[in-house]
């Protein structure tokens, strides 16, 4: 008896793994065919300068972090040779970042502040070249925030990019032994996001971006 409920233990386990291991793998199986997925990505927008058209001195500056400005809102003054300039903001934004100093001499086209709208944010996500050609301009994505765990966002491919990531890096990658090596490059596409819904989501966060084929 003992050995027979043994048996039937053994075959109930055996049975178990077989199907937890064929779940398992429809599940991958599913996952590469109506899915492709990068965690090389990232929260990105338009990326807005703000800079003095004249050089001169810092008389007055009211640049905050994390405060909105409209377009052509004043935010600082310089004194120059021939008078006062006001500096405005180009766009609409949010400044995120600024090096301002009050009484300092700026130069024209200098960043002093960056605003960006964080309101039109998208994601822009680096597919595998071998990879792009399963990725069509008006697919579905499911964007999945490493700061917000639990929480999905939705979008919709809006570009492929037209160069490799690497294309214009500041130290693209050399070869001094004459013997090339061919490494698989990535591809940015442009994902727009469908609502934030309430997250607070800022330029430079990663994500994962999972893409329906």
């Amino acid at each position: 008896m003992k050995g027979t409920a043994r048996l039937i233990v053994l075959n109930i386990v055996l049975l178990i793994v077989l199907v937890g291991g064929a779940g398992l793998g429809y599940y991958f199986y599913n996952q590469s065919i109506n899915y492709l997925s990068t965690n090389n990505a990232q929260i990105t927008g338009e990326q807005i300068p703000v800079t003095s058209t004249s050089a001169g001195k810092l008389t007055d500056w009211s640049g905050e972090m994390g405060r909105k400005y409209s377009s052509g809102e004043r935010i600082g003054t310089v004194l120059t040779s021939t008078g006062t300039v006001d500096i405005t903001a180009p766009k609409a934004g949010t400044i995120v970042q600024q090096s301002a100093v009050v009484s300092t001499v700026v130069s024209p086209g200098s960043p002093l502040a960056y605003l960006y709208d964080l309101d039109k944010l998208w994601v822009n996500a680096n597919v595998k070249e071998t990879e792009l050609n399963d990725v069509k301009v008006g697919m579905a994505v499911d964007v999945y925030v490493d700061a917000f765990p639990g929480t999905t966002l939705t979008g919709r491919v809006e570009k492929l990019g037209l160069a490799t990531a690497g294309t214009f890096s500041l130290m693209p990658a050399s070869n001094t032994s004459g013997n090339y090596t061919k490494v698989t490059q990535v591809i940015p596409v442009t994902v727009s996001l469908e609502g934030n819904r309430g997250l607070g989501i800022v330029p430079g966060m990663s994500v994962t971006a999972r893409i329906h084929k």
